[in-house]
């Protein structure tokens, strides 16, 4: 069972300009491998809000793979994985947006979000953004870098996953009342929490 962390960056307002993507394998609750890598937008239209978040501009894409070119390298990794992402309504937003952009299937797989496993695990915490989470177990990053930020939100589930004494991520879901999001091939279904 492979479970891996997923961020995107977009280039512009519009969901489906993904522009880079970072990967975190987490195996035995550690990082094994993280990856990035930069997608050139079908529609190379970089709004400067984007830019001044993370940085990517329209000519560090230029040479870059478009979406499917660029997710079909790891499509045996997504396989039947449990994705992690960090407000996972957006990232799987922009995942679908660019899917539909290239009228690509869904891949077949589950995922869950770090923002409500760490809502209900630290709820004390005044913010569950990702920057408070990295303050809060100590681990230092450059935010909105795709790579670094899937390798936090990683570190944080299985942060969370310890706290709540599971021995993998894949577990935290039945012990606060998460309901795993799903790809699959005609559409999804949203990670949602009980109240």
């Amino acid at each position: 069972m492979k479970t891996i962390a997923i961020d995107f960056e977009t280039a512009n307002e519009q969901r489906g300009s993904a522009c880079s993507v970072g990967l975190a394998w987490i195996e035995d609750n550690a990082v094994v491998r993280v990856e990035e890598r930069l997608i050139r937008p079908r529609e190379m239209r970089f709004s400067s809000f984007n830019i001044a978040i993370h940085g990517i501009r329209p000519e560090h894409v230029e040479d870059a793979g478009e979406f499917p070119e660029v997710m079909d390298e790891f499509a045996d990794d997504f396989r039947d994985a449990t994705m992690i992402a960090h407000n996972a309504a957006f990232d799987f937003s922009v995942w679908r947006a660019c899917l539909d952009a290239y009228r690509q299937s869904y891949p077949q797989l589950s995922y869950l979000c770090s923002v409500k496993m760490a809502q209900k695990v630290w709820p004390h915490l005044g913010s569950h953004k990702l920057n408070v989470l990295a303050d809060h177990l100590g681990l230092h990053f450059k935010h909105h870098n795709a790579a670094e930020d899937a390798a936090i939100c990683a570190e944080a589930a299985i942060a969370i996953a310890k706290s709540v004494a599971v021995s993998h991520v894949r577990d935290v879901p039945s012990i606060i009342g998460m309901k795993a999001g799903r790809l699959f091939s005609d559409g999804y279904a949203p990670c949602t929490v009980r109240k």
